[in-house]
């Protein structure tokens, strides 16, 4: 029910904008939730490095206006080599006036048969909170995404 009021806004939102309704949901279709990840160990610490060999680029934007979404806190936790989360490989990074961001790691390890991936939270004032997954292709030095957010209910 929620997805279904989340869906005819977006469409409200697409036709009152002047926007097409079928471009405004192919170009910004919301990132799909992912797993929960590691998030219940606390707030990783405000930074954007945590080592060397992968450097994850990206923007949040809004599902309705597919405008940049600025001062939105990404939070990113990777495990290290033997597949255990630790605090030193987590980061949150703020985006800036243009949605964009960018975090530098440890390239990202596979583990228990799962791909190497970045576990992602996303908040931000007026949005729902999204929990993700970025997988990122093995050897991979550099990645890029594009996270598009919900709007908030009231």
């Amino acid at each position: 029910m929620r997805r279904l009021a989340v869906v005819a806004l977006l469409l409200a939102a697409a036709a009152a904008g002047g926007v097409a309704p079928g471009q405004a949901a192919s170009a910004c279709r919301a990132t799909p939730t992912d797993g929960f990840g590691p998030f219940g160990q606390g707030l990783p610490p405000l930074r954007s490095k945590t080592g060397t060999g992968h450097v994850l680029t990206g923007v949040v934007l809004s599902a309705v206006s597919c405008k940049p979404v600025p001062n939105a806190l990404v939070q990113l936790w990777q495990s290290n080599a033997r597949g255990v989360y630790v605090r030193g490989l987590s980061a949150t990074v703020r985006t800036d006036s243009g949605g964009r961001f960018r975090y530098e790691s440890p390239r990202p390890t596979s583990y228990e048969g799962l791909p190497p991936h970045i576990h992602v939270r996303v908040a931000a004032k007026g949005f729902e909170t999204l929990l993700s997954r970025i997988v990122v292709p093995s050897g991979t030095r550099r990645t890029s995404v594009r996270l598009v957010l919900v709007p908030a209910l009231v």
